[in-house]
């Protein structure tokens, strides 16, 4: 059965580490075909999202989207919205939610979304 909207990326996260779930149907779709196309490259990201969601160790890897960017809506609250760069093209946006240690994968694609092209 494939994954949809809610579910969980893999299966559940050790107690120090945070759970990673589909926040779209989009998202799920494109997280399979980075899998396909980058399988290494996305396993990585799926390990720092799950360690720390907002590490600042790499940022031209992953960083906290700026501008109207910075936060989105999900389940009524607004989350923090950072992106991972999966490939040279490739992207991962996600929100974390502090109150139950979820990251919310809202994004995922291996080409490069234009609304940060300003």
């Amino acid at each position: 059965m494939s994954p949809k909207r809610g579910d969980r990326v893999t299966v559940p996260p050790p107690d120090d580490q945070w759970d990673v779930r589909f926040a779209t149907s989009a998202a799920v779709t494109g997280w399979e075909e980075l899998c396909r196309l980058a399988l290494a490259n996305t396993r990585r990201c799926l390990d720092a999202l799950r360690a720390e969601p907002r590490s600042h160790a790499n940022p031209d890897r992953q960083h906290r989207l700026r501008g109207d960017l910075a936060t989105h809506r999900h389940n009524g609250r607004d989350l923090e919205q950072w992106e991972y760069e999966v490939t040279s093209g490739g992207r991962v946006r996600y929100l974390v939610s502090d109150a139950d240690r979820t990251v919310w994968i809202v994004h995922a694609s291996p080409r490069h979304p234009k609304d940060t092209d300003r």
